[in-house]
């Protein structure tokens, strides 16, 4: 006997409405102020912000990962005399996901090919890939960001680099004798690229326009211990349950830990963080 097909019902909670967002007057970004009273320009903008509004999923997953996530990098960029909003060009490249790894291999919160982050001095192989360490992976996108920024001199031409690379960037700088990559006639995903870091600010900031109403967040937890190592760790579940945590708990609190071990034949010294594994009372 058939089987009466079950009705598909699609549960939103009360706290999430969706809307179709206005389009702001303007949006201020690393002390550039950018306005859409321009037809292009607003119609570029109003693409991506309906693009983050009916990109659900990604979207309350980013606003529940923010906390965490900016506590970490907001002040690694400070201390490199790197502007706040580039931090949303991780929501860009990665969704704010730590573990994210692109069809064309390039991972982390930074979105580094391999090749790349080894010429900015992480560390790339089959046991450790600090492309996933949040910490060393900022330092890398900020040499990056300053490199750039020290060539073009305006932050929205760093950001489209970051997506074009900075010798395509320079080299449509000068065919086209522009000298900001908003003036720019660009490849799509380019040029959609610089209105999505804009629609992220605006979003991160105002997710109520957005019609999202996501009150909680993921709390940065402070690690519990760092331990210093620089002698090889044979197993890393050893390791774990001699500092009280589990090989769970290390592995996701240290993603560049790639293996089951350390080998660590050149003796480098790294820092496992042990986590704080329950949330606060």
């Amino acid at each position: 006997m058939a089987v009466p097909a079950r009705s598909q019902v699609v549960y939103v909670p009360e706290s999430v409405h969706f809307q179709s967002p206005q389009v702001p007057e303007y949006i201020d970004f690393a002390g550039q102020t950018y306005r859409f009273d321009r037809p292009d320009l607003y119609e570029r903008m109003d693409r991506e912000m309906i693009a983050f509004t009916y990109g659900h999923t990604n979207s309350v997953l980013m606003l529940k990962r923010s906390e965490r996530i900016f506590a970490q990098v907001v002040p690694i960029l400070q201390k490199n005399g790197v502007p706040e909003d580039l931090k949303y060009l991780m929501a860009i490249e990665s969704n704010l996901d730590p573990k994210a790894v692109s069809t064309a291999g390039a991972a982390g919160l930074w979105q580094f090919m391999r090749a790349t982050g080894r010429s900015y001095g992480l560390e790339v192989n089959d046991e450790v890939d600090e492309r996933y360490n949040i910490e060393k992976a900022t330092e890398a996108a900020c040499k990056y960001l300053k490199e750039a920024y020290a060539k073009f001199g305006d932050w929205m031409t760093v950001a489209a680099s970051y997506n074009a690379g900075q010798g395509g960037i320079s080299r449509r700088i000068e065919a086209q004798r522009q000298d900001r990559a908003m003036d720019l006639y660009l490849v799509t995903e380019t040029s959609r690229y610089m209105f999505r870091i804009l629609t992220a600010k605006y979003f991160f900031e105002h997710p109520e326009a957005f019609g999202f109403d996501v009150r909680e967040r993921y709390p940065y937890l402070p690690p519990r211990e760092t331990v210093t190592v620089s002698e090889a760790i044979p197993n890393l579940t050893d390791f774990a349950g001699e500092h009280g945590s589990s090989y769970f708990h290390v592995k996701e609190a240290n993603l560049w830990l790639r293996s089951d071990k350390l080998t660590n034949k050149a003796g480098k010294t790294y820092k496992i963080i042990i986590p704080t594994s329950e949330y606060p009372q």
